[in-house]
């Protein structure tokens, strides 16, 4: 992990559709199954019509910093969310979403601000989609956990205003973004 925390802007960015012809190999992250998945099955998933991966790169080196997986989800309204929108005059059993499939960011590049740009990216793409063309009134995604707290990234999540639709101590949990 690089020690300089210096923030990496959006400036320094380009975002691109996964295709073929970005080098891959070099990518690399101690979420092991995140890096099987870009190298085995986001181009996969795509031309399925699954999901649809950016590959985010550093416009200086075009070494991949990071990489998003984006598909429709709806949040089904249970417990105390069905409760929440009833109150609002919500009556319906489910709303539709925008789900993170996947988020990485290459080891070298962790803390610096890569994570908060996607996710800011996400929410721009959630807001496009329901000003333009259908509803999206949630981002959601499954939070990897991690035994090791510095590599549990439920509390980044958090901290971005993400919720927890269902606690999980193992394994993933649900969590969703309200974007009104």
């Amino acid at each position: 992990m690089n020690e300089n925390s210096e923030k990496i802007k959006i400036e320094q960015i380009r975002i691109e559709r996964l295709t073929d012809k970005h080098n891959l190999k070099d990518f690399n992250s101690y979420e092991l199954d995140l890096v099987e998945f870009l190298l085995e099955d986001a181009l996969d998933n795509q031309s399925k019509k699954m999901s649809v991966t950016y590959v985010w790169l550093l416009k200086e080196t075009d070494a991949i910093v990071g990489y998003i997986t984006l598909l429709n989800d709806k949040i089904n309204l249970e417990g105390n969310l069905k409760d929440i929108f009833r109150n609002k005059g919500i009556l319906y059993k489910s709303l539709p979403a925008i789900k993170i499939g996947r988020l990485a960011v290459d080891d070298r590049f962790l803390r610096k601000g890569i994570g908060t740009l996607m996710i800011a990216f996400a929410t721009n793409i959630a807001e496009k989609i329901f000003n333009t063309y259908a509803g999206c009134r949630f981002i959601t995604l499954d939070a990897k956990r991690n035994k090791d707290r510095s590599k549990d990234v439920i509390h980044f999540y958090k901290k971005l205003g993400f919720q927890i639709l269902k606690e999980r101590s193992k394994g993933s949990t649900p969590m969703y973004l309200d974007l009104s």
